[in-house]
């Protein structure tokens, strides 16, 4: 795990979107993207379209839509989170 991954995951304890995610860890729009992008390949985060929505099971068009959607750490990223 990255220290950026850390600082995210960190974070994600609560739903945050994109926006908050950017501002509070003061972060590139495109260091997040990729970063998150990351995490949600390794099934460390789950997306979801607002913050009152189930998450999605399959993100549709991640590289289109990163910035409109909401971000939580799951059980795995936790986990990973702790052990670090």
């Amino acid at each position: 795990m990255t220290d950026l991954e850390y600082d995210i995951l960190d974070e994600l304890y609560f739903l945050l979107s994109f926006e908050s995610i950017i501002n509070k860890l003061n972060l590139k729009e495109d260091t997040c993207k990729n970063a998150l992008e990351g995490l949600h390949e390794k099934d460390w985060i789950k997306c979801y379209e607002s913050a009152i929505m189930e998450p999605f099971l399959e993100v549709p068009d991640f590289e289109s839509n990163y910035k409109k959607y909401y971000y939580l750490a799951t059980k795995a990223g936790l986990l990973a989170h702790n052990s670090k």
